[in-house]
């Protein structure tokens, strides 16, 4: 507890329950100017339906124009009035009141969260007697809400909205904020939002690399703004006619991107997914469980994914089993687990992991060799001339194409690399618009080979920063290019280790400004989901998750070696001397 120090008043939301709802009401009989901005401001948290009470703070004309769709400030804590209000005159008795708050993200008009690093965001409301009946109301205000964070997760929630990665038959994850209950503006229930996004399209950066098989204008059938799901657990969807004439295959394809999407809706129990023309009759119907073939991590569904580390002897190991049972890591086979090559870093492939990428101990040389036979050392495929150890190669990833990445951090040649199917020779990879600068530490590509996350060194910080792989071609002769770096984690003041653990979310080790070493996980655009601070764990330099869902996290601590999180679980000692743990990518 502290013992010393001023004490401040502050003014935040209060954290609330997210069943926990508002109920606004409106402006009494004699309100004041500051009584109504105060009742404006609670009203926007509400789900009110079309904001109705919110505009009964406004006059007539503001409350036609008043646009709240065109998007969402989040704010660390609630607005607050920051100064007195300004009087425009004797003769007009309106007022400017100006409102303040520390800005940590919006969520703009195709509902995507956009994460940044806390900066004061002011704007203006304006008060005015109404003539006829003498009532104060606001006349003037910038479009969209404005709310502090814990009514933003009260109101809201994050859904993965899924497209075909493009050219291939694999579903790429796209993170959106729908309304936890009814939407107030278009009356949607939290289903029928979720489709209505996902037919929408993908967000402005991801659709350079994704596509969709819904006809362009495909929306709901007019006037839709439920989806039930019958006794039977079948959803029904109509379709406005610019899907009429889609043909079987592709209409599989869309109730895939539907069967995905629902997924992360716990209250939508799908068994089958109807799509259906505008008429009503039916266009085809999808069940339950055939979507596992279109996931980015297909190869791994149905079959144990095992874990890996370097030992103490520099060798790469495999822990068979759950850990719990008794099972005792063991070197895997090849040149890895025989001493033949000293393994610094490693990476498995994800398909069925027979081979694997290592750095040398000296961090100048990566090879690629098999690991479930005996078989010799081949000369390395990619060498750095670095003068030290961290001036060398990144631990290399592998993404769901069967590509191998790695960077050279050589401060006089700093590049990353990407070697198609594995055993290709190295292509640069370019970064567009470029680094300004940073150096990249590590990497980890996502399954589905359409996002990199990098976490990039400059001025002594280091940040997570996701990229968009884009691919010109087919094969290894494709161009492949990194492009529109985003900011993760703006919000940590460093990162230093990260994996991909699940769709659209990372776990990570940082630290915030002022804060301590912690592993949390965090979403690709930034957001933090529910329970995202996991157990404390001292000393953390790696960190390491599977993008099948309930598969343990697995960490390397300088206190306590290789340690396992099951879920719901605390941390458990796997291998005291090992270091470096990876699952297959």
């Amino acid at each position: 507890m502290p013992d010393s120090g001023d004490i401040h008043a502050v003014k935040a939301s209060p954290r609330a329950d997210a069943q926990v709802r508002v109920y606004p009401v409106p402006p009494r009989n004699g309100a004041e100017p500051r009584e109504i901005i105060n009742g404006f401001l609670e009203a926007m948290t509400s789900d009110d339906a079309h904001f109705g009470t919110a505009r009964t703070y406004l006059s007539q004309k503001a409350a036609s124009k008043w646009r709240p769709e065109d998007g969402t400030t989040v704010l660390t804590a609630a607005p607050t009035t920051r100064d007195a209000p300004r009087r425009d005159s004797q003769e007009s008795q309106g007022y400017t009141f100006p409102l303040v708050g520390m800005r940590m993200a919006t969520v703009n008009s195709q509902l995507e969260y956009e994460a940044e690093t806390p900066t004061e965001h002011s704007w203006n409301i304006h008060v005015s007697k109404q003539n006829g009946d003498g009532e104060w109301r606001i006349d003037s205000l910038p479009d969209g809400l404005v709310l502090g964070l814990s009514d933003f997760q009260r109101n809201y929630r994050s859904v993965n909205k899924y497209y075909f990665a493009s050219g291939r038959a694999k579903v790429v994850a796209d993170p959106v904020f729908i309304r936890q209950r009814v939407d107030p503006v278009t009356g949607m229930d939290p289903v029928t939002q979720a489709v209505k996004a996902l037919l929408d399209g993908p967000t402005n950066w991801l659709k350079p690399v994704v596509e969709s098989p819904f006809p362009s204008g495909t929306a709901l059938k007019k006037g839709v703004t439920s989806l039930t799901i019958d006794d039977r657990d079948v959803l029904k969807v109509p379709l406005n006619e610019k899907a009429a004439n889609t043909g079987r295959s592709q209409c599989t394809k869309m109730a895939v991107q539907i069967m995905f999407t629902l997924k992360d809706l716990s209250s939508a129990n799908v068994e089958q997914v109807e799509l259906q023309r505008a008429d009503g009759s039916q266009l085809c119907t999808f069940l339950k469980g055939q979507e596992k073939h279109y996931a980015p991590d297909s190869g791994a569904a149905g079959r144990e994914v095992r874990q890996y580390f370097v030992n103490d002897k520099r060798q790469l190991a495999v822990l068979n089993g759950s850990g719990s049972d008794g099972s005792v890591p063991e070197p895997v086979q090849g040149p890895f687990g025989q001493g033949h090559v000293p393994v610094g870093l490693a990476a498995v492939s994800r398909e069925n992991e027979r081979t694997a990428a290592v750095v040398s101990q000296d961090g100048t040389k990566l090879y690629v060799a098999p690991i479930t036979a005996p078989s010799d050392p081949k000369p390395p495929v990619v060498t750095s001339s670095g003068k030290t150890a961290n001036d060398r190669l990144t631990a290399p990833s592998w993404d769901g194409l069967g590509d191998l990445w790695v960077a050279d951090r050589n401060p006089e040649g700093a590049k990353l690399l990407r070697l198609p199917s594995g055993s290709g020779a190295p292509q640069e990879v370019p970064i567009v618009p470029g680094l300004d600068g940073a150096r990249i530490s590590s990497l980890k590509v996502s399954a589905d080979g359409a996002r990199i996350a990098l976490l990039l060194e400059k001025d002594g910080k280091t940040t997570l920063q996701i990229g968009r792989v884009e691919r010109s071609g087919t094969g290894d002769g494709a161009a492949v290019s990194v492009a529109q770096l985003r900011a993760a984690a703006p919000q940590m003041e460093t990162v230093t280790a990260v994996s991909w653990a699940g769709a659209s979310r990372l776990v990570l080790v940082g630290r915030e400004a002022g804060g301590v070493p912690q592993v949390r996980y965090i979403q690709t655009d930034g957001s933090t989901p529910a329970g995202s601070v996991l157990p404390g764990l001292n000393s953390v330099k790696s960190v390491t998750a599977s993008d099948i869902e309930g598969r343990p996290l697995v960490a390397y601590s300088q206190d306590d070696g290789i340690v396992r999180l099951p879920p719901g679980g605390n941390w458990q000692t796997v291998d005291t001397t090992g270091s470096f743990p990876i699952y297959p990518g």
